[in-house]
């Protein structure tokens, strides 16, 4: 049982949501995601969709978050959101997809949270956990060198 919120977490490349996980060539980590708010009613304008990249030093802080808000979930441009994905992967210069470790964070922009995001336990004895916000589809739980993830 975790005591208390990690100083690190690993994640692995996969071929879902860590698809675009890695190091770039001076060895500095970047994760690249499409966080969502979800509708508060299926086929309404009410959720959002972004797309974020974050620069992680070689230690595991949080350098830079760059966070694009797509608009509308019902409306989403999916062949723009890959050209944007595409254009921010290019920016990074030679990239190497692997696993990677870093710090818990949270940042607020366009009103709503996003970061990997440390939650207490809901019941004495539970673990810790961490989650990615917005959209809540990867949770971190120990051991946080895994590299695994729950959706």
């Amino acid at each position: 049982m975790a005591k208390g919120p990690p100083k690190t977490v690993a994640l692995n490349h996969d071929d879902y949501h860590a698809e675009d996980v890695g190091r770039l060539a001076d060895g500095r980590q970047f994760f690249l995601t499409t966080p969502f708010v979800g509708a508060e009613e299926v086929g309404t304008a009410t959720g959002r969709e972004f797309i974020a990249l974050y620069i992680f030093d070689k230690a595991g802080q949080l350098q830079s978050a760059t966070i694009d808000d797509l608009g509308p979930r019902v409306t989403l441009d999916a062949p723009a959101r890959l050209a944007r994905r595409d254009t921010l992967l290019a920016s990074l210069g030679p990239i190497k997809y692997q696993r990677i470790k870093v710090a818990p964070f949270r940042i607020e922009m366009f009103g709503v949270e996003f970061g990997f995001i440390s939650q207490p336990p809901e019941e004495p004895g539970e673990d810790w956990s961490v989650i990615v916000m917005p959209g809540d589809v990867m949770c971190f739980w120990p051991p946080w060198t895994s590299g695994d993830y729950d959706t």
